[in-house]
């Protein structure tokens, strides 16, 4: 049989469900996509296409690239994300997981999520330490300086990696902060085999930390679990230490989040 035409492929998704399965489709290829793939993924015709980009453009949902070309997921849907793995259901279950990690080591414990601009928190489980560093849920951090936000730069794409790099200088938080885009990216191949990320007083005077990858189902970093502590307490080298237990916790919540995926 021949092949349909693009306008019989258009006629059979329902007018309502064409702009919610672009989205759908630039969420499931995790990186910046163009037009005509789209066209070429969902079968609607160039002005259909391109009318509901503007449109998921305008009101948030989704936002161009930095070719200028390209579409990328935009606040409204990065909001929306952040919001559905934090449901109550999901979320008492990843309490749970998170809680008994921190009770082990005894330092504070973070789950953050990649966003255009850093790493947000969006959950957290305190240390009993009266000595703590306070970095509340919905805190955004950079990416360059922090363990989240390594972990998250060394599993990008090095085409999408050189766009990050070139967008804006590295700026300087504390005397040990990676400015170099060169030194950054030899700490990024190091972090990439290695498996977790460290920050030795690169965001935050006084402050270590390391870093780990919750994954999605399709095998992509989706968060980070993370402990950091103050080197008064707990320099560098001693929070390696807690490095298999938070490796465990990720990888329970790594299986979390993939029954949660599998679900009707």
């Amino acid at each position: 049989m021949p092949d349909q035409t693009p306008a019989a492929k258009e006629t059979q998704i329902p007018t309502n469900l064409r702009l919610l399965l672009i989205v759908e489709e630039v969420a499931r290829r995790g990186v910046a996509v163009k037009p005509a793939q789209l066209v070429e993924a969902l079968g609607l015709p160039k002005p259909t296409l391109h009318r509901l980009l503007q449109t998921a453009e305008e009101e948030g949902f989704l936002q161009r690239d930095l070719d200028g070309r390209s579409y990328g997921p935009g606040p409204r849907l990065r909001a929306l994300a952040v919001n559905t793995i934090s449901s109550e259901h999901l979320r008492t279950a990843r309490l749970t997981i998170l809680k008994a990690v921190a009770e082990e080591i005894g330092e504070t414990c973070n789950l953050a999520t990649p966003d255009r601009e850093g790493m947000t928190y969006l959950d957290r489980v305190e240390t009993k330490w009266p000595l703590r560093i306070q970095l509340p849920i919905g805190t955004q951090v950079p990416f360059h300086c922090t363990a989240s936000g390594k972990m998250y730069l060394s599993t990008l794409r090095p085409a999408t990696l050189n766009s990050v790099l070139s967008a804006r200088a590295l700026e300087s938080q504390t005397e040990q902060t990676i400015t170099s885009p060169e030194a950054l990216r030899a700490e990024l191949q190091k972090t990439r085999a290695r498996g977790y990320a460290t920050d030795d007083e690169e965001f935050m005077t006084g402050m270590a930390a390391i870093a780990v990858p919750i994954l999605d189902p399709q095998g992509r970093l989706m968060a980070t679990l993370s402990v950091h502590a103050p080197v008064q307490r707990r320099a560098l080298g001693q929070i390696l230490e807690f490095l298999e237990p938070l490796q465990q916790a990720a990888a329970r919540l790594t299986r979390l989040n993939s029954e949660q995926a599998e679900r009707p």
